[in-house]
């Protein structure tokens, strides 16, 4: 039986772009940073919160792929395409403020949803995250 992720990836067109929005923006830890021998950067954050929550920042280029996939996952990174998921906060609305001031990108303010208080923010690399505050009795919908 599966009883938890350990791992998980996000493609990035630029590692360092998103070293920086990661980890100085949004204050996730790093867990790995090593170039290898085939100059391959195996480059590992996580949410303080979710220490054994590895997430793999993938690039979408020079990742072992052919030129014609890496073409197009560049481009959908681009087109905005690749979404990455959601991310919870107790106070939407304040970490939208905090974040705006380090200049997090965000693809819509702070509204009202029927599961919560939630914005969309944007990673520089082509990833957006639903950032969501969820509703006081903890449902989700």
């Amino acid at each position: 039986m599966i009883t938890k992720l350990s791992h998980t990836s996000f493609f990035v067109t630029d590692q360092d772009k998103a070293y920086d929005f990661y980890v100085n923006k949004l204050g996730f830890k790093v867990n790995t940073d090593v170039t290898m021998d085939n100059g391959f950067r195996w480059l590992t954050v996580n949410p303080p919160d979710q220490p054994d929550l590895e997430i793999i920042l993938f690039p979408s280029e020079k990742n072992g792929f052919d030129e014609d996939v890496n073409k197009a996952l560049k481009l959908l990174l681009e087109k905005g395409a690749m979404g990455a998921g959601a991310m919870y906060t107790p106070d939407c609305r304040a970490t939208y403020e905090e974040l705006k001031t380090k200049g997090v990108v965000f693809k819509s303010e702070p509204k009202e949803q029927f599961y919560g208080i939630e914005a969309i923010i944007t990673d520089g690399c082509g990833n957006w995250f639903s950032m969501t505050q969820p509703k006081e009795n903890g449902e989700q919908g």
